[in-house]
C-alpha cells in the first residue's frame, strides 16, 4: 500500500472512531464513564421532537417610553438642584413629555438652556399652566421614541436570553419577531408554570424611603400626601399557606434601582434557617447606597420588586461595601428564581404572553419514529437502486452513504445543534444529494471505460472530471442553506443546519472516502475489471 493511500485510510479511520466516540452519549446514555458524557453532549432534540414550551411574548414598549420619561424627570430634578436652578416641581406629563413648573421667566430660560444642553433628544412644546405658574413642556422627539422602543425590545430579548441560560435549558430558541414580539421555545422544560413566571417577571428592583407618620387608614382610602404612594408588603406563612399584606406608604421617588446590581445569590439565614437573596452593588451602586444609608439613619428603606415590598428594614447606621439582603419568607425555589431574574437584569418594559403552547413528548416521539422510518425507507430504496444499477460500485457508494449519515449525526453532537423535524427532512435530502454525487462519478468512470481506459485511469479520470460539477452543485446549495440559516425562523434554521452539515459530509464521503475505497481495491486486489 502506498504512503499516500495509507494516510487517507488513517484519516477516514480516525473520522469513524471520533464519530463513534461522540455519538456514545446519545445511544449509550447512562452506561458510559462520567468524563465521556461530559466531553460529548448527546444529540439535542428540538421542541417539535422533545416537547417543551412555545411562547410568544409582546413587549409593552409604551411603558419603556414612560419609564424613560420618569428617569429623565428624576435626573432633571437632581441636576437642577446641583446647579441651583429655582423651580417648583418636575414631573412626567402624559406619555411623551416632561414638565418643569417655574416661578418666573428667568428660571424658565434657565430650564430651556438646561434641556438643550442635557437632553438633545427632546423638543420644546408650548407652555402650560400649573397652579398659576408657567410649566415648561419638553417632549421626546419621534426618532428618540422609536429608538427607545427598539432598544426596549432588544434589551428584553437579551434579558430573556440571560434568564433562560441561567434556567438551564439546552438549545433554546429566542428570536425577535415583527410587532415588538419575541418568540421563545424551551425544549424539554418540565415545569411550564415556573418557566412562564420566570420569563414574564419584570423584576424591576427599587429602593424607596418609607414615609413615616402618614395615616395608613387614610392612605388605604386614597388620601395620600403629594409625592407618596401606597404599596403592600406581602408575607406568606409556609406552614399554613396564609398570605398577609401589610400596607406601607413610601415616597414616590426611587433613591436606588436594581440596574446598579453586580450579583445576586441565595443564602440561608443562620438565625431563622430561611433562604434569602444576598445582593451586591457595582462601584457606582455601592457609593450611592452608602450615601443613602448615611443620610437616612433611623429611617426605613423599602426594598421593592415589581411594586411589591419584600422588606422594609430600619437603617441603623451607614452601610459601606455595597451589600444588602432581600428577605421575605421565601421558599428556596422562590429565592432561586428571584436571584436569577436579578442577575439577568430587569426587563426595560413589561411583557405579556400572547401565545402559550406546551408540546407533549408523545407528539415528539411520534415525530421521531416517523422521521426515522422515512430515513430507513429512503435509505433502503437508494441502497437497493445503487446495488442493482451499479453492482459492486453501488456497494462502495452505499458504504460512503452510511458513513455520511454517521458523520452528520456526529457533527450535530460536536456543534451542539438541535435535531428538529425539518432537520430530519434535511438529512433525507442530503442522502439523495450524496448519491447524486456518486452517480456523476460513476457515469464519468463508465465513459472512460468505454474509451478503453484501464480501471485505475478510468477511476482517476472519472473522479477528476466529476469533481468540478459536484463542487458547483453542492456549493450553490450550501450558499442557499446558509442564507436560510441567517434569515430563517426556527424550523427553517433546523432544516438549514442539517442540510449544511450534510453537504459538507457528503462532499467528503463522495469524493474522498469513495475514492479511497476504489484505490484500496485497485492497489491491493489488482482489479482488472470494474463492476460499475
Amino acid at each position: 500500500m502506498s504512503k499516500h493511500l495509507k494516510i487517507r485510510v488513517i484519516i477516514v479511520f480516525c473520522c469513524i472512531i471520533v464519530s463513534l466516540i461522540s455519538l456514545g452519549p446519545t445511544f449509550l446514555k447512562g452506561s458510559l464513564p462520567g468524563w465521556w458524557e461530559k466531553a460529548f453532549d448527546p444529540i439535542h432534540l428540538g421542541l417539535d421532537l422533545q416537547g417543551g414550551i412555545h411562547l410568544v411574548l409582546g413587549v409593552e414598549v409604551d411603558k419603556a417610553v414612560e419609564s424613560r420619561l420618569d428617569s429623565i424627570a428624576d435626573e432633571t430634578e437632581s441636576l437642577l438642584k446641583e446647579e441651583d436652578v429655582i423651580f417648583k416641581r418636575v414631573r412626567r406629563v402624559g406619555e411623551e413629555s416632561v414638565g418643569v413648573t417655574v416661578y418666573d421667566e428667568v428660571a424658565g430660560k434657565d430650564i430651556i438652556t438646561f434641556f438643550e444642553k442635557n437632553f438633545p433628544g427632546m423638543e420644546m412644546m408650548p407652555d402650560r399652566q400649573d397652579g398659576g405658574y408657567d410649566q415648561k413642556i419638553f417632549r421626546l422627539k419621534a426618532a428618540e421614541i422609536d429608538q427607545i422602543k427598539d432598544y426596549a425590545v432588544r434589551q428584553a430579548l437579551e434579558t430573556m436570553r440571560n434568564r433562560v441560560d441561567q434556567f438551564g435549558v439546552s438549545e433554546p430558541v429566542l428570536q425577535r419577531q415583527t410587532g415588538n414580539r419575541i418568540l421563545i421555545q424551551l425544549p424539554g422544560v418540565k415545569d411550564p408554570k415556573r418557566a412562564i413566571a420566570l420569563l414574564g417577571k419584570t423584576a424591576r428592583l427599587e429602593f424607596k424611603l418609607v414615609a413615616e407618620g402618614v395615616s395608613i387608614p387614610d392612605a388605604v382610602n386614597g388620601i395620600l400626601p403629594e409625592g407618596t404612594q401606597l404599596l403592600y408588603e406581602k408575607k406568606v406563612n409556609h406552614r399554613t399557606g396564609a398570605a398577609t399584606e401589610t400596607p406601607i406608604v413610601v415616597y414616590a421617588q426611587t433613591v436606588l434601582t436594581g440596574d446598579l446590581l453586580s450579583d445576586a445569590q441565595v443564602r440561608i439565614s443562620s438565625q431563622f434557617n430561611e433562604p434569602y437573596v444576598s445582593i451586591d452593588f457595582n462601584a457606582l451602586g455601592a457609593k450611592r447606597f452608602e450615601q443613602i444609608t448615611a443620610a437616612n439613619v433611623n429611617k426605613r428603606l423599602a426594598i421593592i420588586l415589581d411594586d411589591t415590598i419584600y422588606s422594609a428594614p430600619n437603617i441603623r447606621e451607614r452601610i459601606a461595601g455595597g451589600s444588602a439582603m432581600i428577605s421575605g419568607s421565601f421558599t428556596e425555589q422562590e429565592a432561586q428564581d428571584l436571584a436569577i431574574v436579578l442577575r439577568a437584569g430587569s426587563l426595560p418594559a413589561p411583557v405579556k404572553i400572547l401565545e402559550d403552547r406546551t408540546v407533549g413528548p408523545s407528539l415528539g416521539r411520534d415525530s421521531i419514529n416517523q422521521g426515522i422510518l422515512s430515513i430507513l425507507i429512503g435509505g433502503f430504496l437508494v441502497i437497493a437502486v445503487m446495488v442493482v444499477y451499479y453492482r459492486m460500485s453501488g456497494i462502495v457508494a452505499n458504504v460512503a452513504l452510511t458513513l455520511n449519515i454517521l458523520f452528520i449525526m456526529a457533527m450535530l453532537t460536536m456543534f451542539k445543534a438541535s435535531l428538529t423535524l425539518p432537520g430530519i427532512a434535511g438529512i433525507v435530502l442530503t442522502v439523495g444529494m450524496a448519491v447524486d454525487a456518486n452517480v456523476l462519478i460513476f457515469e464519468r468512470i463508465r465513459e472512460e471505460l468505454r474509451r478503453g481506459q484501464s480501471p485505475r485511469l478510468a477511476v482517476e479520470s472519472g473522479f477528476a472530471k466529476a469533481f468540478v460539477t459536484i463542487i458547483d452543485a453542492n456549493v450553490t446549495t450550501l450558499i442557499a442553506a446558509l442564507v436560510l440559516f441567517q434569515f430563517g425562523t426556527g424550523p427553517v434554521k433546523g432544516f438549514a443546519v442539517t442540510l449544511s452539515i450534510g453537504i459538507v459530509s457528503s462532499l467528503f464521503t463522495a469524493t474522498f472516502v469513495a475514492r479511497m475505497i476504489f484505490d484500496y481495491f485497485l492497489e491491493k486486489r489488482h482489479i482488472k475489471q470494474l463492476s460499475v
